[in-house]
């Protein structure tokens, strides 16, 4: 039985493909995830054999420059001695900083590695061993990043989902009601701007909209401030910090509004879920904004720079997307074409394959 490692860390976007590929090849082979402690939160005990590894994140400061080399090939070090030692015959990166030394690792063992990117952009730990990778899995034809010699490494594959998604009913509403429900995602970077300004806009939204919340918040500070203005201002909603089941709740929503990490978006869509997209400007290689061009091109969502936001312009477009009834159901349809052919099974024989080649 082939034996596999998962490499993974940092943000939900970078975990919860790993898991869902995890689940979709744990019955037929030996596999293991690696992650760092940020990554962790993410991964219930109970269902994934994983280790954390925490690789230290390299300070920019000029002067550490020495020890940020110590730290670097002392992590390669480990990352060897653990493949060595446990004879993968695999390695799938799924990006992320920590996941460099054990690719670097991979690469001195003549260990095959897959590099599998859920983001529109390849991630610069995917990107500096691209050259070294057996395949490029990915969700875009024009993923930015890739290097000419790397394009036909390129597998396509539609948006990996976690399992329990594919499981929802998706949202089939083809009539906006009075009360039009409004779901706010932080994503886990830059979810303070979500905090602040967009409970700003929904405040006043709800002056001449019945409308109801279901919002991700950053912190128990947040929720508590925000649970006063809601109340104040006499607004249906609901808060919560982190939970990976909220879409249970949400799939009869009308609109989302959310940040564009490729896992938020890519599951949104699939539900069906109408979405404006506000990447978070400080992203690396801006790839939040390249995930959500994606589903602008094919008409399937707003997006919109946070940068171009103030107050009466998004609340405008708000209210024109509730009032104007056309172009919500025309992105709705749009959806709903693009994620069609998106299933559990067909992803998973399709990664099994992958796997499966010599």
């Amino acid at each position: 039985m082939k034996k596999i490692l998962i490499t993974t860390g940092g943000s939900g976007g970078h975990v919860f493909p790993s898991l869902s590929i995890y689940d979709a090849l744990k019955n037929e082979f030996n596999i293991k995830i690696v992650t760092d402690m940020r990554g962790s939160k993410y991964i219930k005990k109970e269902n994934y054999n994983y280790l954390v590894i925490d690789v230290p994140k390299f300070s920019s400061n000029i002067f550490l420059i020495p020890y940020n080399f110590i730290k670097f090939c002392t992590s390669v070090i480990k990352s060897y001695q653990f493949l060595k030692l446990n004879k993968f015959n695999i390695l799938i990166s799924t990006g992320g900083y920590m996941s460099l030394p054990f690719c670097i690792a991979s690469i001195l063992l003549d260990t095959k590695i897959y590099i599998f990117e859920p983001n529109s952009v390849l991630g610069r730990a995917n990107k500096l061993i691209q050259n070294y990778a057996k395949k490029i899995i990915c969700y875009d034809k024009n993923l930015l990043g890739i290097s000419k010699k790397s394009l036909n490494k390129i597998c396509l594959v539609k948006p990996f989902l976690r399992k329990e998604i594919y499981e929802f009913k998706k949202n089939e509403k083809t009539t906006l009601e009075k009360e039009k429900k409004i779901l706010i995602i932080g994503g886990s970077q830059g979810a303070k701007f979500m905090d602040e300004f967009i409970s700003k806009i929904i405040i006043k939204l709800s002056k001449n909209q019945n409308i109801k919340v279901l919002q991700q918040v950053t912190d128990r500070q947040s929720l508590d401030r925000i649970n006063y203005l809601y109340k104040k201002n006499e607004i249906k909603y609901e808060l919560f910090e982190f939970d990976d089941k909220f879409l249970v709740k949400a799939v009869d929503y009308d609109l989302a509004i959310t940040r564009s990490g490729a896992s938020a978006i890519s599951e949104l869509s699939y539900l069906n879920i109408p979405f404006v997209a506000i990447p978070f400007p400080y992203a690396k290689d801006n790839h939040q904004y390249h995930n959500a061009r994606y589903y602008e091109k094919n008409k399937c969502c707003w997006l919109i720079m946070q940068k171009d936001i103030n107050e009466n312009n998004f609340t405008d477009l708000l209210n024109k997307i509730f009032d104007d009834g056309n172009e919500y159901f025309s992105k709705k349809n749009n959806l709903k074409k693009l994620c069609q052919e998106d299933t559990w099974e067909k992803n998973k024989s399709y990664i099994t394959e992958l796997v499966n080649e010599n």
